[in-house]
């Protein structure tokens, strides 16, 4: 589990994924090495990450929810190769085992085809497949269940040293920084006045290496890719601005106490679309809710303490949102992939 501190770190990576060890350490009143020590820490114990991102819809790629039903005993192989895949972020085994739950971001309607028509298909033991594009996100910033550490006095003082850097993000409803995208890929909105966004062959090597560590220094991103550091600081602050690259932030939700994870599947009236979704955006269970094609027209990540508190949910807060007419719920018993990295 994680203390208070780690919390506040944390945190503050949420808002300003790229903050030095130094604002770390200024904003949660610890030393820079204390910083330093305990953000590796918990990369090791909890999986911290930060990871940087491209936001898909801009450039026309398309995120899909894929379902697969398996025969018996063959779930877990084919996860295994679904995962290590590129072009898959998260790879779930939904409860009874014989389900995998994964996402995928189709560059190219090629690849989206080889996958879904010639790919998957193609194994006598896939015996159900289902794929729904993504068409909304509802919850373009971090969970708030890692977002509650901080408090308002800390925020500005993060706001101000975040000024002297990589720039912070705009405000949302609560006074803080937006924070980058959720758990199940979700994006946030750019940085500052949005530029027309436009992704150059060269950046190619610059996001690979921030996907594989957001936290990069920039002269360490130079010398691997061969560029001047002056050059990658401006180009990685044009991206951002320009809302092409976004960080995530990434921690295993069982260091901070949810044991339970399960996806929702809701029908939802249309003309109550977008009010249920913006709801769900609001509930502290839910870190991604997103509209999808298909005949459940929302799909939902939600985070549990226990058994007990997915029932208390599933009873109290979804019950009460007017226009659901039904709910699917699939328990998650393993994740092999988690925000684009194996596990």
């Amino acid at each position: 589990m994680l203390d208070a501190t780690d919390r506040q770190l944390v945190h503050v990576l949420t808002v300003e994924p790229r903050a030095s060890f130094r604002t770390i350490a200024e904003v949660t009143g610890i030393s820079d090495q204390t910083a330093a020590r305990r953000y590796h820490k918990l990369s090791e114990s909890a999986g911290l990450r930060v990871l940087g991102v491209v936001s898909g819809e801009l450039v026309g790629w398309v995120d899909w929810f894929v379902r697969l039903q398996t025969t018996p005993g063959s779930a877990d192989s084919i996860a295994e190769a679904l995962a290590r895949r590129p072009d898959t972020r998260w790879v779930n085994l939904a409860s009874g085992g014989t389900e995998i739950i994964c996402t995928v971001q189709a560059i190219t309607p090629e690849q989206r085809d080889a996958l879904f028509l010639r790919g998957l298909p193609g194994s006598r033991r896939v015996v159900q497949i289902s794929a729904h594009s993504i068409l909304h996100n509802f919850t373009p910033g971090a969970w708030q269940g890692i977002r509650q550490a901080l408090s308002a006095e800390q925020l500005e003082v993060l706001a101000v040293l975040a000024g002297g850097g990589d720039p912070p993000e705009p405000p949302d409803h609560g006074g803080a920084a937006r924070p980058p995208g959720p758990p199940f890929g979700g994006k946030p909105s750019p940085i500052g006045p949005q530029t027309p966004a436009v992704l150059l062959p060269e950046d190619e090597p610059l996001l690979a290496e921030l996907g594989r560590d957001g936290r990069t220094s920039h002269a360490a991103l130079a010398a691997a890719i061969h560029w001047h550091e002056s050059t990658v600081r401006r180009r990685i602050e044009e991206l951002r601005r320009s809302g092409l690259l976004n960080f995530e932030v990434d921690v295993d939700s069982r260091c901070l106490g949810m044991s339970v994870s399960a996806l929702l599947w809701l029908k939802v009236e249309p003309s109550r679309l977008d009010a249920v979704g913006q709801a769900l955006a609001e509930h502290p269970e839910v870190p991604f809710a997103a509209a999808t094609t298909g005949p459940a027209n929302v799909v939902v990540t939600a985070l549990f303490r226990d058994t007990q508190h997915l029932y208390e949910y599933l009873t109290g807060p979804l019950a009460s949102l007017p226009g659901v007419s039904s709910v699917e719920t699939a328990p998650i018993i393993r994740t092999l992939k988690r925000t684009g990295s194996v596990h």
